[in-house]
């Protein structure tokens, strides 16, 4: 079961500005490895159609410097109900499974915070 950490970020850090935040300020945050970044960069990119029916507003994909394979995501949605649903769809984690994601996402959802 993967792993979902509720987290308000309480100062502008997190790759803030990265993707600008809509304006409810919800953001999934996903980290995991894959076995093939090719491989589920097309998974991704099939997915889309479904991402935006299950509320993705925007959404912004990072690969870390020094592992190609390990990669963070970002999704914004309208409301933290949609966020919550997102990260626990089936269909999420159907896909996750044949991208080639190995092991378990780190998932985190945030709410901006108010100065």
């Amino acid at each position: 079961m993967r792993r979902i950490l509720l987290t308000a970020v309480l100062a502008v850090g997190l790759l803030s500005g990265a993707v600008s935040a809509h304006a409810a300020g919800v953001r999934v945050f996903v980290q995991h490895k894959v076995t093939d970044y090719a491989t589920w960069r097309k998974a991704y990119d099939s997915f889309d159609a479904t991402r935006k029916k299950l509320g993705v507003t925007a959404q912004a994909v990072y690969r870390m410097a020094d592992d190609p394979n390990n990669v963070v995501v970002t999704h914004d949605f309208a409301s933290l109900e949609k966020a919550k649903a997102f990260a626990a769809s089936p269909e999420l984690k159907a896909a996750m499974e044949k991208a080639g994601v190995a092991g378990e996402p780190m998932i985190w959802i945030t709410m901006k915070a108010d100065k």
